[in-house]
């Protein structure tokens, strides 16, 4: 046994880095026995994206899966993520790995106010921001993401918009559509409201040549000081081609592996520790496997639900696709 505190760390971190072998060889061989893709989230354990098949934002995701030919998906996210994969499979079995795993903001918008709200504003198209439940996103006319949102706010011919449930988000789209009334609902994202100008300042006190690049779920003072706004996957890609060395990230921590792993001679610094999300760290790769052990823990929808709140996510990929709102409607 160890006999000091450095000998002690050392052999802690051998024995941990053997049971993450031990577990990776585990879960291969269950994906070769079940047939299954793992899927992460940016925002998972770097492990987690480690051994996934594919990584990215939540509806790419669930985009991808239907491209895949595996029977079974394991959904390393969040619950709504691995509703919409299930919304858009539905021929094949999607597991979300820890069951507690939810989306504090999808909570925030319960399908009977939505309903409510609908009813208030009758000349008005409600837009989901795909964070939200399937209840939610089948009782919307159209849904929309973090990249596209302003476009399908754009298309739309109405003037009026309730956008659920992300205000943030609402805020930002607002900018770009002056002409139209947008009203918010008052749902956010706990981690990136944390997030704020005095977390900000003090980082770009510590890293000045550092470019900042934010995601639209940040509070509307902080976005104001961003060189860019994007989504998860926007980030991507405009790191990789921004002339800079240094970015300042204003999303979830989890985002600084893909972000490393694509550009591992560039710096990426998380501006405060508070943007890490608790429920999408709740996931852990010895989740990933006994998910497909227990072939636990398997998310369906409502079939009634699934076609409303499918038909809500066609109607966005075919706006995003320069179909035009006319064509759509009677869906």
């Amino acid at each position: 046994m160890p006999e000091t505190a450095a000998q002690t760390l050392e052999w802690l971190s051998e024995e941990h880095l053997a049971e993450r072998d031990r577990l990776k060889e585990r879960l291969f061989e269950l994906k070769r026995l079940r047939r299954a893709a793992i899927v992460a989230h940016n925002y998972q354990h770097d492990e987690v994206q480690e051994v996934a098949d594919i990584t990215g934002d939540s509806l790419a995701l669930s985009q991808h899966c239907v491209q895949l030919d595996a029977p079974v998906i394991v959904f390393a996210g969040v619950d709504f993520m691995a509703e919409s994969a299930a919304i858009l499979n539905p021929e094949k079995t999607v597991l979300l790995p820890e069951i507690r795993a939810d989306c504090p903001m999808s909570k925030m918008a319960a399908w009977e106010a939505v309903k409510a709200m609908k009813s208030q504003y009758p000349d008005a198209a409600v837009v989901a921001y795909v964070n939200c439940s399937a209840e939610v996103k089948a009782e919307a006319d159209i849904c929309c993401t973090s990249a596209n949102a302003v476009k399908v706010v754009s298309a739309l011919p109405h003037k009026r918009i309730v956008f659920v449930p992300d205000r943030n988000l609402g805020h930002y789209v607002q900018r770009f559509v002056p002409d139209k009334e947008i009203i918010l609902w008052k749902g956010f994202c706990p981690t990136h409201q944390r997030f704020t100008i005095d977390d900000l300042l003090q980082s770009k006190r510590e890293h000045p040549d550092a470019l900042f690049v934010a995601h639209p779920e940040c509070r509307p003072e902080v976005l104001v000081l961003a060189d860019h706004v994007c989504s998860t996957s926007g980030m991507v890609s405009w790191c990789r081609q921004a002339p800079a060395d240094e970015f300042i990230v204003g999303t979830e921590s989890g985002m600084l592996y893909r972000l490393r792993q694509d550009n591992p001679a560039k710096r990426f610094y998380l501006p405060t520790v508070k943007l890490t999300c608790p429920t999408m760290k709740m996931t852990t790769l010895d989740k990933v496997v006994q998910s497909l052990e227990l072939m636990q823990y398997q998310i369906t929808v409502d079939e009634a639900i699934r076609v409303r709140a499918k038909r809500s996510l066609d109607r966005m990929l075919a706006i995003t696709q320069e179909q035009p709102w006319a064509a759509l409607a009677g869906y």
